[in-house]
């Protein structure tokens, strides 16, 4: 099946600015997704097709531990598939369109990989990572390549935790030792919101979701006992980004 290119409607713009985030049940076609999951195995098995490697690579075969959560950042420099995906002027269309830029650019991907058992990953603000760039704006774009439920460890957002500070409390990321909610629910007390309403993104493979650079999200703890879960993050800035006069440089 042909991609059909996706027309967002002034209800679902209000509504990614009212909640911080945009779920898309259908997004890529099923045998596009499909391509984009079988490439991620043989990534993290160190075999990059363009022979350029990774600029993150957490995870590696008899290294490792078999139950973590696995990350790959900036596979696209590795894989032709995976940067078709990542370089399509259809994910900078809609990521401005929401946003309200006049044009979007690549900041990075995030290649996740989810075995059962697997610990979740903290719920943090993307926006934290980016005050070295002017102005500091981000819209994410996470695409299921595998069906995706609470089960296998799937995205949760913080509804309207966009409208919250950018955070000051240190959290975790990866295997996070304390409830991977904790660093959300201390934004959310100090943001004056005693009751996050937390939303599970539940969509068949090739779904998606959007979400502002604020929004409070992560990826839940996997309960199923088969099978991997495997996902796609793209981290979008606006066109007129550059890099903050004054301060340092950083992730």
């Amino acid at each position: 099946m042909a991609y059909q290119p996706v027309q967002l409607s002034p209800g679902q713009i209000q509504q990614f600015q009212n909640d911080g985030f945009l779920i898309l049940e259908n997004f890529l076609p099923a045998d596009y997704a499909e391509r984009l999951a079988e490439r991620l195995d043989p990534l993290f098995h160190g075999e990059f097709e363009t022979g350029i490697y990774p600029d993150e690579w957490h995870w590696r075969p008899r290294m490792s531990l078999p139950d973590i959560t696995r990350e790959i950042c900036n596979g696209w420099k590795c894989d032709r598939t995976v940067a078709s995906l990542v370089l399509s002027s259809e994910i900078g269309r809609l990521s401005a369109t929401l946003a309200g830029w006049e044009g979007a650019r690549i900041g990075q991907d995030s290649l996740w990989m989810k075995p059962p058992g697997a610990q979740a990953i903290a719920m943090h603000q993307d926006g934290v990572y980016i005050d070295f760039l002017e102005p500091a704006q981000m819209i994410t774009c996470w695409v299921a390549l595998d069906p995706a439920t609470a089960a296998d460890g799937t995205l949760v957002y913080a509804k309207g935790s966009h409208q919250w500070p950018i955070s000051s409390v240190a959290g975790e990321f990866h295997a996070p030792t304390k409830d991977y909610r904790w660093a959300m629910l201390q934004a959310a007390e100090n943001a004056g919101v005693p009751e996050p309403e937390l939303v599970v993104v539940d969509v068949p493979a090739g779904g998606c979701a959007f979400h502002h650079g604020r929004t409070w999200h992560g990826l839940g703890p996997t309960t199923r006992t088969e099978g991997m879960f495997r996902s796609i993050g793209l981290h979008t800035l606006p066109a007129s980004a550059r890099f903050h006069p004054t301060n340092p440089q950083g992730y």
